[in-house]
């Protein structure tokens, strides 16, 4: 499916920024109960990036993911994507951006119950509308790059925490999108696979160069990333380096991977 219009390819071409938000406003609701989440927030984000989007409950950072995924739009503000305005687009075109430049990970994997982990796999590119092969084929190779080669027939109920979290992310990188957007990715895991899909995020960002943008309570979890964004009050609070990323831990034999 093609890219929405704005998308053209001198801006696809430009030195710009991936991402930026100009005065991005949102406001729920109207009158007395309105409420802003958030406040003219400016923020410039560039492919390759490790960004962990950070903040107390109401800090606006959950607003602030689901505009930068297009599944909100701003009420006042800018949104460039690739030089393109996002928020001048129409329902149909964000979605197809979504599909085609952007992943997305939960806490909640979010996967179905009765299929296996290669039917969630391809789910995205059935939504695209491939074909049968090309579908396959991919789905194994997204499954193999998160360590679950050999685990294509299991079915969610079949597969530790650690692993469905696998799944759910190699169903975000199958149709190898530019960006990858996690939620709280590691908020029902476990120390130990909370640190594997740590790890796997950040070789899919050193290694394949996607841009990782990642919402999170955990400072542990943050650790890995290389930008720290902090939200407070639907304000971008701070916005700095992380001088020290936690570095990748040995890679296990994905037959051993749980």
């Amino acid at each position: 499916m093609s890219a929405p219009p704005e998308l053209t390819s001198a801006a696809l071409a430009a030195d710009i920024p991936l991402i930026r938000l100009r005065c991005v406003t949102k406001v729920y609701g109207v009158g007395p109960v309105a409420l802003t989440a958030l406040k003219g927030i400016d923020l410039d984000i560039r492919a390759g990036e490790f960004v962990a989007i950070m903040g107390p409950s109401g800090s606006g950072k959950s607003t602030a993911m689901n505009i930068l995924g297009c599944l909100d739009t701003p009420t006042n503000g800018q949104y460039l994507f690739k030089g393109a305005h996002v928020e001048a687009l129409s329902r149909d075109q964000r979605a197809r951006l979504r599909r085609r430049y952007l992943g997305f990970v939960f806490q909640g994997f979010n996967l179905l119950a009765r299929t296996t982990a290669q039917e969630n796999v391809e789910l995205p590119l059935l939504y695209r509308g491939e074909s049968t092969p090309v579908r396959h084929a991919a789905a194994a190779k997204a499954l193999q790059s998160v360590g679950l080669g050999g685990w294509e027939h299991h079915t969610p109920a079949e597969l530790s925490g650690g692993q469905q979290q696998r799944v759910a992310i190699a169903r975000a990188i199958v149709t190898e999108p530019a960006v990858l957007l996690a939620d709280e990715p590691t908020g029902n895991l476990d120390t130990q696979r909370s640190q594997e899909i740590m790890d796997l995020l950040t070789r899919l960002n050193a290694d394949h160069s996607i841009t990782v943008l990642m919402v999170t309570h955990e400072p542990d979890m943050a650790a890995y990333a290389r930008r720290l964004v902090h939200f407070v009050d639907g304000h971008i609070d701070s916005d700095v380096p992380n001088p020290h990323p936690v570095t990748l831990t040995p890679s296990t034999p994905p037959g051993e991977m749980r």
